[in-house]
């Protein structure tokens, strides 16, 4: 028996997240047919996280178990041969039995786009959360800093979440422009349910001058989920890269 890790990048537009559900298209079932397709085997293959519907990857981690003798490097030319065009394998590595895609991550980065111009957008408008108005960039900016540290980021978790402990560590979180978009990334060693579409809609907020940064640490003190941003939709999310 074989592990393979893979690295995937999606287009999460027409996909409800990530998961396995029945009677709807996801990104997990897809792969998983594809690789039964070419290996035979019924597998489960265990992401990083699992991203919403409409969430977009460029670097997803998912790894499954096999029997098969296809050699590790040929693993992205078969599945994308039968993959759809929204869904690209871009590497494949064999690791330890041991290794799990999900509980072996150190960190993760997520981005957030923003559009922040006057007129629509019609080919980023699938890619990017469309905000018109003027924006505070340089407090955009400092309310960044406010969230790196060790804390108990309940005030960002939609209701739902899984887990029972909101304490997480948020490594670097910062802002710049790409493709028209201001970006806000967001590294850390997990995140809690929509945890990074809240921070992003909080720093939105700041922008616009409804938060000051100065209120970052007492939103995140007040574990107050009503404190925070409003949650940003989800296809303006990216999950950038995961860390082992």
């Amino acid at each position: 028996m074989r592990n393979i890790l893979l690295t995937i990048e999606y287009d999460g537009t027409n996909y409800f997240g990530w998961q396995r559900q029945p009677n709807k298209k996801t990104i997990q079932g897809v792969i998983e047919e594809a690789i039964k397709n070419i290996t035979g085997e019924k597998v489960n293959l265990v992401g990083s996280g699992r991203t919403d519907a409409g969430v977009h990857a460029l670097a997803q981690k998912a790894n499954f178990k096999t029997a098969s003798k296809i050699p590790v490097e040929k693993f992205p030319f078969a599945l994308n041969s039968v993959l759809p065009n929204d869904i690209s394998i871009k590497d494949a590595i064999e690791v330890s039995l041991e290794f799990s895609a999900r509980y072996s991550a150190k960190q993760k980065t997520y981005k957030y786009l923003i559009y922040n111009h006057r007129t629509r957008p019609a080919i980023l408008r699938n890619y990017a959360y469309y905000f018109p108005y003027d924006l505070d960039i340089v407090s955009m900016q400092r309310s960044c800093e406010y969230f790196i540290g060790e804390y108990d980021f309940s005030s960002f978790c939609s209701s739902g979440s899984e887990t029972s402990s909101k304490v997480r560590k948020i490594f670097d979180c910062y802002l710049t422009f790409e493709n028209e978009c201001i970006a806000i990334y967001i590294t850390a060693n997990g995140f809690l349910y929509n945890m990074a579409r809240i921070i992003a809609g909080t720093i939105l907020d700041v922008g616009a001058g409804r938060i000051k940064p100065t209120d970052i640490p007492l939103i995140i003190e007040s574990k107050d989920r009503t404190r925070a941003g409003k949650t940003l939709p989800p296809w303006g999310l990216y999950l950038v890269d995961v860390i082992y």
